[in-house]
């Protein structure tokens, strides 16, 4: 980060620093060795038994001004599933176009075991088992296996990285994919850095403390004392993904650090790291590969012209335009909020990144005289943005937004299966940044009014035979009718579409199908097919057993976490309404009819409703599936699992036809 630090001629620093928390390398008592599980979490593969970190500012080998990391971990592995764990990778960073990537040092580790007489034994990693592996221009991996994995054994490694990057103090990972016993990050910050710390998840410190360490810190004769902060954990439990969430970083529970501010100890200069909006906001407009592509209407207004002649709607000119740029361009699969080479070039080449395409669609609305701007998000995956203050880096996506008349359409036009108005699920991620080239920046809900919609309506009637014969209707809304449209193109032709849905369907012979408009993005889908039914399982059978949930349907409930801390995240409410009517012959009846339900979440967050209505020689049966909310907090988490059980409890369940 800071060259003029890294140039720096420094003096011996350090006069006083406090005795690091680590625990002795390389000893496994008898106790950790005769475990065969952990009492708190007994289906765990492995249990980390202690971690150490530390983390100082202090002068490196080659006596320039370092940020010194220190690694320390002794994990017990029970089964060959935690064998993954001996398998290390130590990432290292690049700033620069040279390769000088931060330096790992002190690399070592051990593995513990009992051979076949119980005897303890240990085999130490070797240095020619080390090898770095170039990952690309900004990263590498110091990488290395431990050996002599068995079930029972312990490894143990530590590492130390020095780094140059000192915006880049190392964070802390208190929760991973296994439970932890006990985990303790020291870090040391002299007085001339000044560094926000915030906790990120749900679980509270142990160990917390703090003190001064005097005259700590000396360069290039100025002195300062240091923070000596210690940050604790014990019994963590493993972290648990589930479905329905954004990032799991944004809920595992860590700590990290965002340099505010630090004073060059050779020249006494301040330096300001952490921005105001205000500061961002004019960076961002002169950068040449933000703000100034998007003054480029230019380069679109005579491709423009010709595709909004005649039109006077508004509205009607930016669907147009929406469709234009949805269609002329390639998504080259790459995000970012910067254009890569300018927009000239993506629109000569017809392919381009997020922002080459979504900055095109920007100018040309407003080269058709439309009021628009670009938002820049986060995707789900990339995770949470610092809500306090402005970190560019946690931006990874840009969308466009047009207003019209009271009404603002968030568009993406990567994706020539997209909507007018629709941003694809990763975009659904909180807030995104409005920044505008003639106005003060500001956050905009990303959360909109779109929704996934899909009916399905049925009209059966048994034959004599065995058979239902009739039709099926589906229509899917919205979101849904996106899905449907991606799930349609991954096939060379509709009739492949069909082939491969009703391939699922072993029992249905289908006679006649017809898809309504598949290319009509505006559009519901319409999908109409003529089928038959096979209900006997042998001639002459006079007891029929039918399932009337053959599609979507939930076998397995996706929510299994005994008490989920972080919130259900689907990013848009849903409903989903089947109806099913079934003409009978003469003679027969409904010998065991569904089950009927009416269960609803509190706070009208969703339903589960399923009715049945017998009428003479037929009957109509119908369910709701509705979840209101996009996004449900942990404490309504019971009330959805509970909902799921219902409805697999309601699923399983089969009608019988009996002739009187």
């Amino acid at each position: 980060m800071k060259k003029a630090l890294i140039l720096l001629s420094v003096f011996f620093l350090l006069t006083k620093l406090s005795q690091a928390q680590d625990f002795a390398y390389g000893t496994a008592t008898a106790e950790e060795m005769d475990m065969t599980k952990y009492s708190k979490d007994t289906a765990a593969h492995a249990v980390v038994l202690q971690e150490f970190g530390e983390s100082k500012i202090n002068v490196g080998n080659d006596d320039n001004i370092k940020l010194i990391y220190t690694y320390h971990v002794k994990i017990k592995i029970f089964d060959k599933k935690g064998f993954d764990l001996g398998t290390v990778e130590i990432p290292v960073y690049n700033n620069s176009d040279a390769d000088s990537y931060e330096n790992a040092y002190g690399i070592k580790g051990i593995t513990s075991y009992k051979d076949d007489n119980g005897l303890t034994r240990q085999i130490e990693l070797e240095d020619k088992k080390i090898y770095p592996v170039k990952e690309n221009k900004h990263w590498a991996n110091y990488k290395f296996a431990l050996s002599g994995l068995r079930d029972g054994c312990i490894i143990e490694y530590q590492y130390t990285i020095e780094s140059p990057y000192f915006e880049n103090f190392h964070s802390w990972q208190f929760q991973s994919d296994i439970p932890k016993i006990s985990s303790e990050y020291d870090v040391h910050i002299p007085g001339f850095w000044n560094y926000n710390a915030s906790i990120r998840g749900f679980l509270k410190l142990d160990k917390n403390t703090s003190e001064i360490e005097r005259q700590c810190f000396s360069s290039g004769g100025a002195h300062c004392d240091c923070s000596f902060i210690t940050y604790g954990m014990h019994n963590i439990p493993a972290f648990e993904e589930e479905d329905a969430m954004t990032a799991p970083k944004n809920f595992r529970s860590a700590i990290n650090f965002e340099l505010i501010e630090y004073m060059n100890p050779y020249t006494g200069a301040k330096v300001k790291v952490t921005k105001e909006w205000k500061d961002v906001d004019y960076q961002l407009k002169i950068d040449a590969y933000f703000g100034r592509q998007l003054k480029r209407e230019g380069l679109l207004k005579d491709k423009i012209a010709p595709v909004i002649a005649g039109k006077t709607d508004d509205l009607d000119k930016a669907k147009a335009i929406y469709k234009y740029l949805q269609t002329w361009f390639k998504w080259n699969d790459y995000h970012g909020i910067y254009c890569v080479d300018g927009l000239a070039k993506a629109l000569d080449s017809h392919s381009g990144s997020v922002a080459d395409i979504n900055f095109s669609l920007i100018d040309a609305l407003k080269a058709g005289g439309l009021n628009a701007d670009a938002v820049i998000l986060s995707t789900r995956e990339n995770g949470s943005v610092n809500s306090l203050y402005p970190v560019i880096s946690d931006f990874n996506y840009v969308v466009a937004k047009v207003d019209i008349g009271t009404e603002s359409y968030f568009l993406d036009a990567t994706d020539p299966l997209l909507p007018f108005g629709v941003l694809p699920l990763k975009c659904l991620n909180g807030q995104g940044r409005v920044m505008s080239l003639d106005k003060p920046s500001y956050w905009v809900d990303l959360n909109t009014r779109q929704r996934q919609k899909s009916m399905y309506s049925m009209d059966f009637t048994l034959q004599e035979n065995g058979k239902l014969k009739g039709t099926i209707l589906i229509s899917s809304i919205g979101y849904d009718a996106y899905l449907k449209r991606k799930a349609i193109k991954k096939f060379n032709s509709t009739d492949e579409y069909v082939e491969d849905l009703f391939s699922h369907l072993p029992k249905f012979k289908l006679l006649k199908s017809t898809i309504n408009n598949a290319d009509s993005l505006d559009k519901p889908i319409g999908e109409v097919y003529e089928v038959e039914i096979s209900l006997y399982d042998k001639p002459g059978d006079t007891k029929f057993t039918f399932s009337p949930f053959f599609f979507n349907k939930i076998t397995e409930n996706p929510f299994k976490i005994i008490d989920r801390l972080y919130p259900v995240d689907w990013g848009m409410p849903s409903d989903q309404r089947n109806t099913l009517t079934v003409h009978l012959p003469k003679g027969y009846t409904v010998e065991t009819p569904p089950q009927t339900l009416n269960i609803g979440m509190p706070n009208n967050g969703g339903m589960f409703l399923s009715s049945y209505e017998p009428l003479d020689n037929s009957f109509t049966f119908s369910n709701v599936i509705q979840f209101n909310k996009g996004i449900y907090s942990n404490v309504e988490y019971p009330y959805l699992k509970e909902l799921y059980n219902k409805i697999i409890q309601t699923e399983k369940g089969e009608m019988v036809f009996s002739k009187k």
